[in-house]
């Protein structure tokens, strides 16, 4: 019996942790889901990536957008089925904990959590950065990086994006849906009137044609659009998706709207990108694209492309819009990153008064809070849109490839319903869980090996809580072993790689071997937490329990 602390924490932390969830309410539709992921999508991404992908691979951004996009799908289905089968508000952070034990759960909780607690800074450091066209002031153009007035901006905006989630779950869901629709139509105007000008050669833009002929379509190679898939803020844009499952406790009807409202959010996405992408490499005068497209970079750039070609109504259109989209995304990943919080501390990982629910507004106060100083604690040292989120977006990667594994520990042990299962899901997780490694592999070396003491953080926090823990379960070990193999894995062989690593592995069999290496490691992981779970009745129990159940009507 001395695994019941070490599996879902105490008893006493478990009934707390019930409690607080009979707080939440479930208020959540379709729509509101929905707009939750298309307004997570929706952000600093559509203003700044477009340009971030072409200084990384030039017009094979395209595919870099298509490739991402499918690979994005597949996640997209595998968190769909974990958000049918178990929704819940920080779901994220308590599926490995619920099958592979708290080695698991405690990396891939610590990764999730700064992968969500950068991005509120990441969105007013966009809003700030566009703001520098009219404010010179806030955002110095030769560091590119905020000034310290631009960093106290952007914290303003962060707190504003606090207020606005402390006034209640139906308040948020109002402001995002309100939002949505205004950052639905000013992105699709964009695409419409910069592709005309784009193709229109009588016009300042350089042309899609001449443009991709002045330089070829792939000018630094296709390892540069794969690598742009991580590193150009691709992912970053598409992660969105992932909110929807943050607040899945929260739906009224989770098995009806979680995975049509997430599959809509990604095909929407790439629809959206790859015309921002078209209409970016169109609208760039051709003589700026023929020095390089590396050498393109504006402060605003689709604001100052429509300013170019004498569009002066849509410049000051996406200069309001500017504030409209970051914003809008910032109030959505302070609310998700609220419920990761709240699942980490059900976790046992934070003190249980940071899952403290406010009953009247059915909101974690605290853990909005806590998160809010990190996030200014994640700005100051990383002044600037790009540099936050190559940080984020190899996190991010990190923490896709567990829901793979979770959800084929559920099916393995018989959880849930089959009505929640999604076809094809045998083929889906191994192939979502081999592309999620190829992610973070593409991040590329120089930005990736950064991470490395980030990571450790998460393994020396499973240490902590193992030595303040009053029983130790080994058993964690072998449930999350895999984590710490499959990490020195991916990262050992990014340092041999062409991804700007020493090239001792040529391209494409480094991607070819990371990718068989970690089907390898996937079997692996399923076998050791289906023998985690299956050893471990309790937590089956508390996969169970009433009050965590979720009402399935709407």
């Amino acid at each position: 019996m001395e695994s019941r602390s070490s599996d879902a924490g105490s008893v006493a932390q478990q009934a707390r942790a019930s409690e607080q969830d009979s707080h939440l309410k479930k208020s959540l539709g379709f729509w509101s889901l929905t707009a939750t992921g298309i307004g997570s999508v929706i952000g600093s991404g559509w203003l700044l990536a477009a340009n971030a992908a072409a200084n990384f691979a030039g017009p094979a951004a395209i595919i870099s957008w298509l490739i991402g996009g499918g690979l994005m799908l597949l996640i997209a289905l595998v968190f769909a089925e974990l958000g049918m089968v178990r929704p819940e508000s920080g779901g994220l952070v308590r599926y490995p904990l619920y099958t592979n034990g708290r080695l698991a759960a405690s990396v891939v909780g610590w990764a999730m959590w700064l992968s969500y607690v950068g991005n509120p800074p990441s969105e007013a450091s966009a809003v700030v950065q566009y703001a520098s066209t009219w404010w010179g002031a806030v955002y110095d153009s030769d560091a590119h990086k905020l000034t310290p007035l631009g960093i106290a901006v952007a914290i303003g905006l962060m707190a504003l994006f606090v207020v606005i989630n402390i006034l209640g779950v139906e308040a948020f869901a109002r402001a995002n849906n309100a939002l949505t629709s205004v950052k639905v139509i000013i992105p699709t105007l964009t695409v419409i009137l910069l592709l005309i000008s784009g193709f229109d050669h009588t016009s300042k833009a350089g042309g899609l044609h001449d443009n991709i002929a002045a330089t070829g379509f792939a000018p630094y190679g296709y390892s540069a659009a794969l690598g742009a898939i991580a590193a150009g803020g691709l992912i970053f844009s598409y992660t969105g998706f992932r909110n929807i499952i943050e607040l899945s406790g929260e739906a009224r009807n989770p098995r009806r709207d979680i995975p049509r409202a997430m599959i809509v959010t990604i095909v929407f996405a790439v629809v959206l990108y790859l015309g921002l992408q078209f209409a970016f490499l169109g609208a760039v005068p051709g003589a700026d694209a023929a020095k390089g497209w590396h050498l393109v970079n504006f402060d605003s750039p689709f604001a100052d492309l429509a300013k170019l070609l004498g569009m002066m109504w849509l410049y000051w259109l996406l200069i309001a819009d500017s504030s409209i989209s970051p914003s809008g995304s910032g109030i959505v990943y302070t609310a998700a990153n609220s419920r990761n919080v709240f699942g980490l501390a059900k976790n046992g990982f934070f003190p249980s008064a940071v899952m403290k629910v406010d009953p009247r507004r059915g909101v974690p106060i605290v853990a909005l809070l806590l998160n809010f100083v990190i996030g200014i604690a994640f700005l100051l040292p990383l002044p600037s849109w790009q540099q936050i989120v190559q940080v984020m977006s190899a996190m991010a990667a990190l923490t896709f490839s567990i829901g793979s594994v979770s959800v084929m520990v559920f099916r393995r042990v018989g959880y849930g319903h089959e009505d929640d299962h999604l076809r094809g899901m045998s083929l889906i997780a191994p192939a979502a869980f081999a592309i999620s490694s190829l992610v973070i592999f593409w991040e590329e070396w120089d930005p990736l090996y950064k991470t490395i003491p980030i990571v450790a953080v998460g393994v020396v926090w499973y240490a902590v809580t193992l030595v303040r823990a009053h029983h130790r379960d080994l058993r964690d070990l072998w449930g999350g072993l895999w984590l710490v193999v499959y990490l020195v894995f991916v990262y050992g062989l990014s340092a041999l790689s062409s991804f700007k690593g020493t090239g001792t592995i040529p391209a494409p069999w480094d991607s070819i071997l990371v990718a068989a290496g970690s089907l390898v490691i996937y079997a692996w992981a399923v076998r050791a937490g289906t023998t985690f779970l299956r050893d471990h009745d309790e937590m089956l129990e508390v996969l169970d329990h009433p009050k965590d159940a979720v009402p399935s009507t709407a």
